[in-house]
């Protein structure tokens, strides 16, 4: 079906019914009989009949029937071209009310494309690549650094962007929905971790976990502002793992006066302050390899507060003496934790999303991704663990032309 245009008879309908979207009409006095709408695209469905009770029912091919929303509203969304057939009942005693309608799912005009389209928010926290990647020029604006990040990961573009330290983060979307298809990783985020060459079996050598949230565009509004939810990852559920962690860092003090470490690799061991809500609190050091502003100079902020999940340190002094850390990766479930070259460890489904309490949630899909620094760590000369990116894909959407290496 890749590449196959709309017909002309469906242009019309399609122009008033792309599905959703802020010029998306609602059905204000029932439900009509016949929708087409683009694959991967929402319609949203309301009716003025109104009772005590609603169901919207998909009727499959199989003789299966599944019911889609108990509410008066109601989302349709398929990943698959097709007709579906559909019933929406108000189920009331007074007002009984039943509409039999189709929605034929068709393939888009313009092609989707599986890589990164959008760059809604880049915010990291203070770290040693922080406006360096991507680079601050002075005067930029967030408006600025916010289409450098896009600039650097939509597409096929492949430049790393980094998160900072604990907490840091960058929202993104696709030009549609990524859909949540049962059983099967949805998306994929490549970052840049490797494995020590020495003993590459333990899995240990650059790993700096990113935790990845999703959002699903409920409102139709087209900006991340529903509720998020984190893909739980293979450390979730585990007793070492933080939830609802907060920390907050401070820019330095005008005046500061850098306090320098006995070897010579950190120019500042008490650079950056923070605290945390489990009454700790530390350093972002400054090492000598980096030696601009670690703090976001586009921001007039002098405090940065992130909440999230805390993963536990992974990262082990195996010289004893600070020279040789290996940072070890988890199981599964987080950027930028194990090397590119294994796609089904960087992939991720929509089917892990939680909600604040761990308890799962089934979500049709995902308009929005965001990814933040899983861990607050700091490991020696190499500085605080920070997540890195480059690059995305929904992995229901095939590659244009000849695909692209793997990796």
């Amino acid at each position: 079906m890749k590449n196959r245009h709309l017909n002309l008879a469906f242009a019309g309908v399609l122009a008033a019914l792309a599905g959703c979207d802020d010029t998306a009409p609602m059905v204000s006095l029932g439900i009509d009989d016949t929708y087409y709408i683009y694959r991967m695209t929402k319609l949203p469905l309301e009716s003025a009949y109104t009772g005590g009770e609603y169901c919207w029912t998909l009727h499959r091919s199989d003789g299966t029937d599944e019911i889609i929303s108990r509410a008066r509203r109601c989302i349709f969304l398929q990943e698959k071209e097709g007709v579906y057939n559909l019933t929406f009942e108000v189920i009331d005693e007074a007002t009984p009310y039943r509409h039999d309608f189709t929605v034929t799912v068709v393939h888009e005009e313009v092609e989707f494309s599986p890589y990164i389209a959008k760059v809604h928010e880049y915010c990291p926290a203070p770290g040693q690549f922080v406006n360096d990647m991507p680079e601050y020029q002075p005067g930029d604006t967030y408006a600025d650094m916010l289409q450098k990040a896009e600039d650097c990961i939509s597409g096929t573009n492949d430049i790393m962007i980094s998160l900072g330290g604990y907490g840091g983060y960058v929202t993104f979307a696709f030009d549609h929905t990524v859909v949540n298809v049962p059983g099967e990783a949805d998306f994929r985020i490549w970052g840049n971790s490797f494995y020590e060459a020495t003993n590459p079996d333990a899995k240990g050598g650059s790993a700096e976990p990113g935790i990845v949230m999703v959002s699903y565009d409920a409102n139709c509004n087209g900006i991340p502002d529903d509720p998020w939810y984190e893909l739980a990852g293979s450390e979730y559920h585990k007793d070492h793992t933080l939830h609802n962690y907060t920390i907050t860092y401070r820019r330095p003090e005008p005046g500061h006066v850098p306090v320098e470490d006995d070897d010579g690799f950190l120019d500042d061991l008490e650079y950056i302050p923070w605290t945390d809500s489990e009454g700790a609190s530390g350093f972002v050091a400054k090492n000598i390899f980096h030696n601009q502003s670690y703090w976001p100079m586009w921001t007039d902020a002098d405090e940065l507060t992130f909440t999230g999940t805390c993963l536990p340190s992974n990262g082990i002094d195996l010289s004893g003496t600070g020279r040789y850390y290996v940072l070890y990766a988890f199981d599964w479930g987080y950027v930028d934790n194990h090397p590119n070259d294994y796609p089904d460890l960087n992939s991720f489904d929509i089917g892990n999303a939680v909600d604040a309490s761990g308890h799962k949630v089934d979500l049709p899909g995902a308009d929005f991704i965001r990814v933040y620094t899983g861990l607050n760590q700091y490991c020696g000369w190499l500085g605080e663990t920070s997540t890195e990116l480059s690059r995305a894909r929904d992995l229901h959407v095939d590659l244009p032309g000849v695909p692209l290496p793997d990796i």
